[in-house]
C-alpha cells in the first residue's frame, strides 16, 4: 500500500485554492503561507489527508492579521490594564473606520489650506470642559506630564509632597519622569502629612510648578493630611494637577475621585489625566488649563514627539460626542439588573455545570477611584473552569475567590452574555473530557 505521505501536495498548488486566495486578501500572504506550511507538515506526519490540507490551514488562520485577541472582561475590573482599559464604544469604533483612510485631519475643506490638526476632536474637548481655557492631546497621560514638566521646569524646581511620589503598573514612576524631563524634584512635607506651609517655604524663583498628584491604586488612611488645589492655588507660581483616571466632571458614585473641571474651577493652572481610563476613550494625554500654557505646550518641540495620529483623534472626538461609552455604561449599571442577568445565565446552564448567581464587589481600576468598591453580580463555577475558559475560542477572563471562580458581569455588555453561555458550556465539556 502507498504510503499517502508521498502524494502531499506542494506549496503553491495549496496555496491557489480559491479560499486560500481568498484570506491572503484580507491577512496578507504570510500568514496563509505559514498556516498552509504548517498543515503540509501534518500531512508529512501523517496527521492530516493530502485532501484535507486546504481545509486544515484555512480552519487554523486568525480571524485577523493580529495576535491581539478579543477577551470578555469579567474580573470585575471596569477599566482592566491588563485588558487594555478603556474598551471604546461603537460610536469610536465607527469614527477608526471613517479615519482609516484619508481624512481632512489637517486640512480646512472650505479654503484648501492647512488646518489646525484635530480640531474638532478638540473642539469638542473643550466642550465637554468648559472650565479649560485650552485643550491639548498627546499620546498618553506620561507624555501629558511629561511635556509639562520639559516646557515649564527644565533646568528648575518641582514642588511635590512626599506622600504623593507615586508608582503605578510596571514601576513607572512619577518622579523619575520628572527627572528624567530635566527637572529637579523638591519635596515638601512627610509621607502623610503635608502642610501649606510646607509648600511655600518651598516656592522661591527657582520653582517651574507645583504639582498636585491624585495618588493612584492606594488608599492612605490614619493620621494624615493633604492641601487642597484650591489652598494650592493661592502660591505665586502656576500649578498643576496631575488626576490620572481621565475624570471631565464630578461622578455621583465616585465622590471622592478628582475630576478636571473641578480641580479648575479651584484654581489649577494646569489639569493633566489619560483618556483610556474613567473618560472612556482611546490611550491619550489630556491637557487642559489655562490658554496660554496650553498654547505654549502645544508649540513646543516636545509636543511633536508626543502627537496623536488620526485615529486616536477620531475615536477620542467621538468618546466625547457619542453615546455613553462602556466604562460609563458599567459605573451607571443597576447591581439589580446585574443580578437578574447572572440569574438567567445559570438558568441557561442548569445541565452543564454547577453555577449560581450571587452579588459581588467590582473595582474602577486603572488607578481610578482606588478602594472605592462598586456593588455588581457574579455567575459562580468551579475554580477548575478558569483555564478552559480563559484559554477558550474567545476568552473570558474572570477572578478566583475562596476556591470559585466568579465571572462578574459589571464589564460584560448584555449583548455578550450568550456568547459567555456558550463560552462556559465549552469550558465545561473540557472538564468532563
Amino acid at each position: 500500500m502507498q504510503d499517502r505521505r508521498r502524494s502531499t501536495p506542494r506549496t503553491d498548488r495549496i496555496l491557489a485554492d480559491t479560499r486560500l486566495r481568498e484570506a491572503a486578501s484580507r491577512l496578507g500572504h504570510s500568514l496563509v503561507k505559514e498556516a498552509v506550511v504548517a498543515a503540509l507538515d501534518r500531512c508529512r506526519a501523517g496527521e492530516v489527508m493530502p485532501s484535507d490540507v486546504p481545509s486544515v490551514a484555512l480552519a487554523s488562520l486568525p480571524a485577523a492579521a493580529t495576535k491581539l485577541r478579543r477577551v470578555v472582561n469579567a474580573t470585575g475590573v471596569i477599566v482592566h490594564t491588563n485588558l487594555g482599559r478603556a474598551p471604546l464604544s461603537v460610536a469610536a469604533v465607527e469614527a477608526l473606520s471613517v479615519a482609516s483612510g484619508a481624512t481632512d485631519v489637517e486640512l480646512d475643506l472650505v479654503t484648501g489650506h492647512r488646518g489646525r490638526r484635530g480640531r474638532s476632536a478638540l473642539a469638542a474637548l473643550s466642550a465637554a470642559v468648559p472650565t479649560a481655557g485650552g485643550v491639548h492631546v498627546v499620546n498618553n497621560g506620561a507624555a501629558a506630564l511629561a511635556l509639562v514638566t520639559g516646557a515649564l521646569a527644565r533646568g528648575r524646581d518641582v514642588v511635590v509632597a512626599r506622600g504623593e511620589m507615586v508608582e503605578i503598573g510596571d514601576g513607572f514612576r512619577i518622579p523619575e519622569l520628572i527627572e528624567s524631563m530635566g527637572a529637579t524634584l523638591r519635596e515638601v512635607g512627610t509621607t502623610n502629612r503635608v502642610r501649606v506651609s510646607d509648600y511655600a517655604s518651598a516656592v522661591d524663583e527657582e520653582t517651574g510648578f507645583v504639582l498636585k498628584v491624585h495618588p493612584s491604586n492606594f488608599v492612605v488612611t490614619g493620621f494624615h493630611s493633604t492641601v487642597t488645589v484650591a489652598e494650592l492655588a493661592a502660591l505665586p507660581v502656576p500649578l498643576v494637577a496631575d488626576i490620572g483616571s481621565g475624570l471631565l466632571g464630578p461622578h455621583p458614585r465616585l465622590p471622592a475621585e478628582p475630576d478636571a473641571a473641578t480641580s479648575l474651577m479651584a484654581g489649577a493652572d494646569l489639569v493633566t489625566a489619560s483618556g483610556d481610563k474613567l473618560l472612556g476613550g482611546p490611550q491619550c494625554g489630556l491637557l487642559l488649563g489655562r490658554a496660554d500654557l496650553v498654547d505654549f505646550l502645544r508649540r513646543h518641540p516636545l509636543a511633536r514627539a508626543m502627537r496623536v495620529d488620526k485615529l486616536t483623534l477620531a475615536a477620542l472626538e467621538a468618546t466625547l460626542k457619542g453615546p455613553l461609552p462602556p466604562v460609563a455604561e458599567a459605573l451607571a449599571s443597576s447591581p439589580g439588573e446585574l443580578f437578574d442577568r447572572a440569574e438567567q445565565i445559570c438558568a441557561a446552564l442548569s445541565d452543564a455545570l454547577p453555577t449560581s448567581a450571587v452579588s459581588s464587589t467590582a473595582a474602577v481600576g486603572g488607578g481610578g477611584a482606588p478602594g472605592v468598591e462598586i456593588p455588581s453580580a457574579a455567575v459562580t463555577l468551579p475554580a477548575a473552569a478558569a483555564e478552559p475558559l480563559r484559554l477558550g475560542e474567545v476568552p473570558v477572563v474572570g477572578r478566583v475567590e475562596r476556591g470559585r471562580l466568579l465571572l462578574d458581569l459589571i464589564a460584560v455588555p448584555p449583548a455578550d452574555d450568550a456568547l459567555l453561555v456558550e463560552a462556559i458550556r465549552r469550558a465545561a465539556k473540557s472538564l468532563r473530557s
